[in-house]
């Protein structure tokens, strides 16, 4: 689980160091504007923004049951971060594994995406789709149960 929270904790540290230079030269308003950036930049590469992951068996479990789509994402992927926030609140009613906590979830997409790790991918009806438009996610969702 720390391999997910490195990218935001190097951010906000990044950030911490720049605000600190700003801080002694008595610029607070602009310290304070670096600090809160690069805060929000690490939160939005966070594991927070997304859904609770859950493993990929649980998730193919689930899927099973109730139709909905399994989206296999990890942190700091700008295109998971797209989808995340694209979807709203609906993206609650995915299934979300996270590839780096979970390496049965890492092999199951590298053999999706011939050997590589490429994410979103979405997984409806047991059939791959790598880096699907938003809208479409949208629209499996209606489908589902």
């Amino acid at each position: 689980m720390m391999r997910a929270w490195l990218l935001p904790i190097l951010v906000f540290v990044c950030g911490a160091g720049a605000a600190t230079g700003l801080f002694r030269r008595e610029h607070l308003a602009e310290g304070v504007t670096i600090v809160l950036a690069f805060t929000l930049l690490a939160y939005l590469n966070s594991p927070l923004i997304f859904p609770k992951s859950i493993g990929a068996l649980e998730a193919q479990h689930r899927s099973a049951l109730d139709g909905r789509p399994i989206v296999f994402w990890r942190p700091g992927c700008a295109y998971c971060m797209r989808l995340r926030i694209r979807l709203r609140p609906r993206a609650r009613q995915l299934h979300w594994v996270n590839i780096w906590s979970d390496p049965e979830a890492a092999a199951l997409v590298r053999t999706a995406n011939d050997g590589n790790e490429t994410v979103p991918t979405v997984f409806v009806a047991g059939t791959p789709h790598t880096n699907p438009d938003p809208a479409w996610v949208r629209e499996q969702l209606a489908h589902s149960t």
